[in-house]
């Protein structure tokens, strides 16, 4: 028996659990494109599958829609694969393993993945019915939209003939999406400037755990601790109490999302590990009050190790490191003033790794604003320029642009409509603090009129991730009645 054959809506549930038993981390999203491609190729619809595996199905109007204006529904099939604290588990070759926990559908250790296998679910369910009226289907699947919306950015939309669209991906099922911001990431180099590591030296390892981490966008207001800005004032802690040395440091999943632990491995003279250790304990004492309210289940831990690093960076390298992450901006940075309660401006500090000669720490702005996004990367690049030799900035991936909100749009008030007949109250509508595809569809193709439906999605970007199935299960229905009324 499936774990989600009793949850409606039942044949969006299928898919949702036929998706989630297949790989689906980002750049890795072959198997669940196959899987939907085969899905195609058995119901005799039309695909397009391109080299990064973004698919669209195309699917006619039904009896009585075959002349109306075509619809374009988006989603995106990748999802961002992170684990539970002890949790094994290899996304490679085992499956989600979904659980349901009274109204929420949860997975066991993992991310989910409802961000956004539910939204290509909902796609399915319609591309497989055969007794909900619809226009023509223009069914965009994008991959790597978790790690720069590289799927959006490259699908080929000249294959595209509609005007109008519809995207899954998003939250709340109180909200019809008419607006959204754009994004774009900077990664910062420090040289390493390996050194031996001095002889007689003790390893401690400072560790960082148990915070709640999020999206870097949903969450970002919430003012959640970042364990990659918390490491580096530990750092900071304690190299001004003794002669310390820097091998290791590591923090994050992603860079779109809030890291939730980080870690660094240093060396120290025995006779100062005492003092250092006093240090940094005091400021993870203080650090955790700072965060009682935000993050209470932060883990802050200085411990000694057996495992001795045979090299270090140099002092001025660590020193380098160590001013840089305190100095990156992190949080939000403006106040959206256009629309009360939103914030325009904000940038997260989400991965931190150490490769070959260098620590890398890439960051993700988020804007409703070009200009603003624009400024603070500039602000990072002259950061790295002031730091001095060693240190390097760079955007990376895509600038990807906002959806601006259209106050005329048709299919904000065809949608609104049927809220109001399924849900019998107004939905709000909102221009949303995040970054999604939008803005690439928006701005490539001309007029093109788009909206957002969600459903009641928590956690999202961590193993405590949970969709809520009986909102999808009002949603539904909300999605059929939308459908019907796009016949002219």
């Amino acid at each position: 028996m499936r774990v989600l054959e009793t949850i409606e809506p039942k044949e969006v549930m299928f898919f949702f659990e036929e998706l989630s038993a297949r790989h689906r981390c980002s750049q890795h999203e072959k198997d669940a494109t196959d899987y939907i491609a085969a899905f195609a190729e058995t119901r005799g619809l039309e695909y397009h599958r391109d080299q990064l595996d973004n698919i669209i199905v195309k699917k006619p109007g039904t009896p009585g829609y075959e002349a109306a204006p075509t619809v374009i529904l988006h989603g995106h099939i990748d999802m961002v694969c992170k684990l539970d604290e002890g949790v094994t588990h290899d996304f490679a070759t085992q499956g989600v393993t979904l659980k349901v926990d009274g109204d929420r559908i949860r997975a066991e250790g993992t991310t989910l993945g409802a961000d956004n296998g539910l939204g290509i679910s909902y796609m399915l369910a319609l591309l497989d019915s055969d007794d909900i009226p619809h226009p023509p289907l223009e069914c965009v699947m994008t991959v790597m939209e978790e790690m720069g919306k590289v799927g959006g950015d490259n699908v080929d939309l000249t294959k595209l003939t509609g005007k109008r669209m519809i995207d899954f991906n998003w939250i709340e099922e109180k909200q019809l999406l008419a607006g959204c911001s754009g994004d774009v990431s900077c990664r910062i180099d420090v040289d390493t400037e390996w050194q031996a590591a001095p002889a007689g030296h003790l390893a401690l390892i400072v560790d960082i755990r148990g915070l709640l981490g999020g999206h870097c966008e949903f969450d970002i207001h919430l003012e959640r601790g970042n364990a990659i800005a918390i490491l580096g004032r530990l750092l900071r802690a304690a190299m001004k109490a003794g002669n310390v040395a820097v091998a290791r440091v590591s923090g994050g999943v992603q860079n779109n999302v809030i890291p939730a632990e980080a870690q660094a491995t240093l060396l120290v003279a025995e006779t100062e590990a005492a003092t250092v250790t006093k240090a940094v304990e005091a400021l993870a004492g203080d650090i955790k009050a700072e965060f009682r309210r935000a993050d209470p289940g932060m883990r802050i831990e200085i411990s000694r190790s057996d495992a001795r690093p045979e090299r270090v960076m140099s002092e001025a390298a660590a020193k380098r490191l160590v001013q840089v992450i305190a100095l990156l901006p992190n949080g939000i940075t403006n106040q959206n003033l256009e629309v009360p309660g939103n914030w325009e401006t904000s940038n997260n500090i989400g991965l931190m790794i150490t490769a070959g000669d260098r620590v890398e720490i890439t960051s993700t702005i988020t804007s409703a604003v070009t200009s603003r996004k624009h400024l603070l990367l500039d602000q990072m690049m002259q950061l790295a320029d002031l730091a001095g030799e060693g240190v390097r900035a760079k955007q990376i991936g895509l600038d990807a642009p906002e959806f601006p909100w259209n106050p005329n749009s048709r299919m904000l008030e065809i949608a609104r409509q049927s809220y109001e007949r399924v849900m019998g109250c107004k939905p709000d509508v909102l221009v949303s603090v995040c970054s999604l595809e939008l803005g690439m569809f928006t701005q490539r193709i001309d007029g093109l009129d788009t909206i957002g439906i969600g459903t009641n999605l928590f956690d999202l970007h961590s193993p405590k991730e949970s969709m809520d199935h009986t909102s999808a299960a009002r949603v539904w229905p909300l999605i059929k009645d939308v459908m019907r009324s796009l016949n002219q």
